[in-house]
């Protein structure tokens, strides 16, 4: 049986509009847990209507004008323990404006914001998303129920974790908000330093999952990823004098570049030495280069972000890992040690000195990393370290840290190729 097309509207609409809708009703509200349950309800009533009804002519002013009449009921039942609301409520339906917010719709039901025009709402939205009174988790989730429009569902299929999970997650951090009293606006400019941060970091936490799966049966989840892409292209439209956006675009369009050529066709990951270069994105990379250009152009340098799609514009530009800069690849990866410092860059930098200055050397790197507590947990470490000594043709200690790493390593793609790896060493 056919989906309804009134159904596939809806969720095509909310898809591309939700973030504004959701943003429009935080500024007329104030408020983001309350923006996002108006809008959540005027969802549900298009789920019903548009298929029954037909769609509307302007599908996205109408969730808005839905979500507007149903603050004014909430308005009025708040009304009787506070007067405040009352006022608000008779406002509102007098067409009245709140909060600088003018009429949400015209008569004929026009958009009240440009459609080629991202406007302010939606950076309050990603920054009040993205807010440091919100753990890591709760700020993943709640950025892409309203900045995204995924449901709980989709959340929860993208992290592999329960349904359930991903609804306390957002429920908790709306009450969190709501109990902190964060208010629904850009932050004043000498606080972006450290907010901006959170919400690049969010954003780089969704797309990495996606890039590099942590467990389950895929190694990339490209619609997870590419959700994280669009995201930053939209962080860069609004930010445009912000180097770091710019930097963080460019390495996540360098990376999932390579997104075709990454998977083989049984679904095991394909190593960067052994991908075929020309099923690589070339559009991705020219898209990629311009945004780390702009990151270059714009700042005083580059941050930690616009660095690491330095080393990954190494790779793209690269015919093969031979012809690749490798002595580049490590300077670069000096200057993110000094700019962002963590075991992963140490490993990573460790990768690249084996290949610049030989498996020896590599080697050397690698050791001296073994008791970090950070890379003890995972099997990152002892899987590079198995390369190595396989280069070394130190076949006898390269299957010991091979089967360490099998032994740590979560996800069903990249055990698949350990298990290969062992069983090439015989």
């Amino acid at each position: 049986m056919t989906e309804n097309p009134g159904r596939r509207a809806v969720e095509a609409v909310w898809r591309i509009e939700s973030a504004r809708i959701v943003g429009a009703l935080a500024r007329l509200t104030g408020d983001l847990p309350t923006a996002e349950d108006l809008a959540q309800e005027a969802l549900a009533e298009a789920l019903v209507t548009w298929p029954r009804d037909g769609v509307p002519r302007q599908p996205a002013g109408w969730l808005l004008t839905v979500g507007r009449r149903r603050a004014i009921d909430l308005f009025r039942r708040r009304s009787a323990r506070d007067e405040r609301y009352a006022a608000l409520a008779r406002h509102l339906d007098e067409g009245g404006t709140s909060a600088g917010l003018g009429r949400e719709t015209s008569d004929d039901g026009a958009l009240p914001w440009d459609p080629d025009r991202i406007d302010d709402d939606v950076l309050a939205l990603l920054f009040t998303a993205a807010h440091p009174v919100l753990s890591r988790e709760a700020q993943v989730a709640l950025t892409l129920r309203v900045v995204s429009g995924l449901s709980s569902d989709e959340i929860a299929r993208a992290f592999l974790v329960p349904t359930a999970t991903v609804q306390a997650r957002i429920t908790r951090a709306k009450k969190t908000l709501g109990a902190a009293r964060v208010p629904f606006e850009v932050p004043p400019r000498e606080e972006w330093p450290h907010r901006l941060g959170a919400v690049l970091s969010v954003v780089y936490l969704v797309f990495t999952e996606g890039a590099h799966a942590t467990s389950g049966g895929a190694p990339v989840r490209v619609d997870l990823a590419y959700e994280a892409l669009r995201l930053g292209r939209v962080l860069s439209r609004l930010l445009p004098e912000e180097a770091e956006v710019h930097g963080l675009l460019a390495l996540m369009e360098l990376t999932a570049a390579r997104f075709p050529a990454r998977e083989g066709p049984d679904g095991v990951p394909v190593l960067l030495e052994d991908q075929d270069r020309t099923r690589w994105d070339r559009s991705a990379i020219r898209r990629g280069r311009a945004a780390l250009a702009t990151a270059g152009r714009t700042g005083r340098g580059l941050g930690p972000y616009g660095v690491q799609a330095a080393i990954a514009e190494c790779h793209a530009v690269a015919r093969s890992v031979d012809e690749t800069d490798w002595a580049r690849v490590v300077l670069l990866y000096d200057v993110l040690a000094r700019l962002a410092p963590s075991p992963v860059v140490a490993l990573n930098r460790a990768v690249a000195v084996a290949m610049a200055e030989g498996p020896a050397a590599g080697l050397a790197e690698v050791d001296a990393l073994a008791d970090d507590p950070v890379l003890a947990r995972g099997h990152q470490l002892p899987a590079v370290r198995g390369e190595i000594l396989t280069r070394l043709g130190r076949h006898d200690d390269a299957r010991a840290a091979l089967e360490t790493a099998l032994q740590r390593c979560t996800s069903e793609p990249e055990r698949v190729l350990l298990e290969r790896k062992l069983a090439a060493l015989g």
